[in-house]
């Protein structure tokens, strides 16, 4: 095996050419990846530049890019404290401040003491501070007001939420922008 190879990682597309699922963005090991190419079950877009994996007969590119064959409806998205919060744009519902996820919580707007439940209508992110202000009560008797109501979002509106967050472009392998961004509108 070719030493370059490391840690690198092929970006799954699926068939109508978008990312599967935008946070995290889809991707599969590079071994996944080949396995994926072997097998037909994807087509190959883009290979990394001069990277190679070696068998004792063959020489393999490894795939940066594949697109699935067949499209993948996303019909729910996970209930998850990191989905609450890219719901949320990472932004206390209370007083609206942005942080990152390590520092937010997430709260019941009707608390778990009057009979609220965990779901995504009765949750929030909330900074630590407001969650403590908030305590048991609702929001009004806390003297909070919500900024959005809380809601289940589709897959494509997290998508949406995603796409508009800053991303560390050094996190992104230079093969894979071609791929990510085509279809967003252009600047001057």
């Amino acid at each position: 095996m070719n030493t370059s190879v490391g840690n690198l990682r092929t970006l799954v597309l699926n068939a109508d050419m978008q990312p599967l699922s935008w946070a995290p963005l889809s991707s599969w090991t590079w071994q996944q990846g080949l396995v994926a190419v072997l097998q037909h079950r994807v087509i190959q877009l883009k290979t990394y530049e001069d990277v190679f994996v070696h068998t004792s007969s063959k020489a393999f590119e490894v795939p940066a890019v594949v697109a699935l064959k067949t499209y993948r409806k996303r019909k729910r998205v996970a209930f998850t404290r990191f989905n609450v919060f890219l719901r949320d744009e990472f932004r206390c519902q209370y007083c609206g401040a942005e942080m990152a996820a390590k520092d937010l919580t997430f709260d019941h707007v009707v608390p778990r003491s009057a009979g609220g439940v965990s779901r995504w209508d009765n949750i929030v992110a909330a900074c630590g501070r407001d969650n403590l202000r908030k305590g048991s009560k609702t929001p009004k008797q806390a003297g909070l007001r919500l900024m959005r109501k809380p809601f289940e979002p589709t897959p494509r509106q997290l998508d949406s939420i995603a796409r508009r967050l800053p991303v560390a472009k050094d996190a992104l392998h230079q093969t894979w922008l071609d791929f990510l961004y085509w279809d967003s509108e252009l600047t001057k």
